[in-house]
């Protein structure tokens, strides 16, 4: 069984922790994108000894409001100390806030105003293509997230300046605070619309799975001419049957009854991926 496969949920015990600690947080989101960001992280040329290289692959978490995940990933890749995460997090003048914040070691840029982060890659990608550099660049992006005009700007661009240093991932889990993301706003066929982009385009049938997502991320990187799109379908609030598929836990504060269900599930998962 793979390492991160289990990691990822040790990390989700550390996000229900933050977010019941904090008083609030985006967990159906954060469950969803744990195994994206996690083996993201695993892969990038990224040094928390020297976070500010030059030459370092860029993050951006677009879907700001999942940075639960971002903390505990960086926590565990040693950018960040978990203990400090949980016993801050959303406390009065505290960094650790319910979004990205910059001047955390770790962290590109603060986002969370929905459609931004692949604007912003865009255009580190072409900083990077102009200046004759090696790193990559990666945005994670929320479904619901797509309805947002930006998107489709950046989308168009990057295209047009054949970015294949740049990758995406949309964590589609067809459900936004509001519900269904195609009741609210229709994804129909993302693949094709993608594509019509001059994106080179990946359908990650379970992207709660480590093997599947770093295949993903390996043809990434053989891309040549165009930048890639993910498409990981995940599972909002992955890892406890009481929140998974449903929309109201996109935001919800696990009270103690919830919290002890959750973490007793979340051993359970883990314990039952140790004897595969």
């Amino acid at each position: 069984m793979n390492a991160l496969a289990l990691k990822a949920y040790e990390l989700r015990q550390d996000v229900l922790d933050i977010i019941v600690s904090g008083g609030g947080g985006h967990i159906g989101g954060d469950m969803s994108s744990m195994e994206i960001m996690l083996t993201l992280y695993s892969r990038m040329n990224v040094d928390p000894r020297n976070p500010k290289d030059p030459d370092r692959d860029r993050f951006v978490l677009s879907k700001g409001h999942c940075v639960e995940t971002l903390y505990a990933v960086l926590a565990y890749k040693g950018f960040l100390d978990i203990r400090e995460v949980k016993a801050r997090f959303s406390k009065f003048g505290s960094e650790y806030i319910g979004h990205p914040h910059n001047t955390l070691p770790g962290i590109e840029m603060n986002s969370g105003s929905l459609g931004h982060g692949l604007s912003v890659c865009v255009g580190m990608a072409l900083a990077g293509h102009m200046d004759g550099r090696n790193y990559r660049v990666y945005t994670l992006m929320g479904d619901g997230e797509l309805a947002e005009g930006s998107i489709w700007e950046a989308l168009m661009a990057a295209g047009h300046y054949r970015l294949d240093n740049l990758c995406a991932v949309v964590d589609r889990n067809h459900l936004q605070i509001s519900g269904n993301t195609e009741d609210v706003m229709g994804h129909h066929d993302l693949h094709a619309r993608f594509a019509a982009f001059d994106w080179h385009v990946i359908d990650v049938a379970d992207g709660n799975d480590v093997d599947q997502l770093n295949a993903a991320f390996d043809e990434a990187e053989r891309t040549r001419g165009k930048p890639t799109i993910i498409i990981a379908n995940t599972v909002k609030g992955k890892g406890s049957a009481l929140m998974e598929n449903k929309a109201s836990w996109h935001h919800h504060l696990p009270n103690a009854e919830e919290y002890a269900a959750i973490s007793r599930e979340l051993k359970e998962r883990k314990e039952a991926l140790e004897h595969e």
